[in-house]
């Protein structure tokens, strides 16, 4: 093999980047159809986003702004600290990604969920809204309960209108899923107008996409 045909090859197979455990770069689709827009990343957010804090924001960061990519969900959530930043920095850096709960997407995760360009599920996923939860320290002393007390407040109603504005959603219809909480099945996400329905069955994801 001379040398212009070595380049031609490698040209061919590129590897996408790994950041912080995330695929960034062309997706290789295998048996399936390649996807239609190249240079696109790929991002996981699954398992509790607290504990992932670090390795979420940092993936988010590395991708270029205003970049298209996709995200696959399956996270029962987290703290909504970690929730709120990872919609502000889709939001704020311009990020256009495809959403996809593949299995979970529930409590904190549902921000960066709903701060996504498009929205999909399949028939078989859950999402589960609910209030925000009251935690603290043991130790905490009788000031410090008070100014907690005065804050969470204002971070519950500060969170409901925030995941109805990201979602284009009526807050006193979304009121009624996150009181006192509730199971949301993809069918039921889909007939609300939040997302799109993903067969499991009709070709990989990008083939789907490219459908009319």
């Amino acid at each position: 093999m001379n040398r212009s045909t070595r380049r031609a090859a490698n040209s061919q197979t590129r590897i996408p980047r790994r950041l912080h455990g995330a695929s960034i770069g062309p997706h290789h689709s295998g048996p399936f159809n390649p996807p239609s827009r190249d240079g696109e990343w790929e991002l996981a957010i699954n398992g509790d986003i607290t504990e992932k804090q670090h390795e979420l924001v940092s993936s988010l960061i590395e991708v270029p702004r205003g970049s298209r990519g996709t995200i696959y969900f399956d996270s029962g959530g987290g703290s909504v600290y970690v929730g709120l930043s990872l919609a502000s920095i889709i939001r704020l850096r311009g990020l256009k990604p495809v959403a996809i709960v593949a299995g979970e997407c529930s409590s904190a995760a549902l921000f960066p969920f709903a701060a996504c360009e498009t929205r999909y599920v399949t028939p078989h996923s859950t999402l589960l809204f609910h209030p925000i939860r009251w935690t603290s320290e043991e130790d905490v002393r009788l000031e410090e309960a008070a100014e907690w007390t005065r804050h969470f407040r204002i971070l519950e109603k500060d969170s409901d209108t925030l995941l109805a504005r990201l979602f284009d959603y009526p807050e006193e219809k979304l009121a009624e899923w996150i009181r006192p909480g509730r199971f949301i099945s993809g069918q039921e996400l889909v007939d609300a107008g939040l997302a799109r329905m993903m067969d499991l069955f009709s070709g990989d994801l990008w083939n789907q996409l490219s459908k009319p």
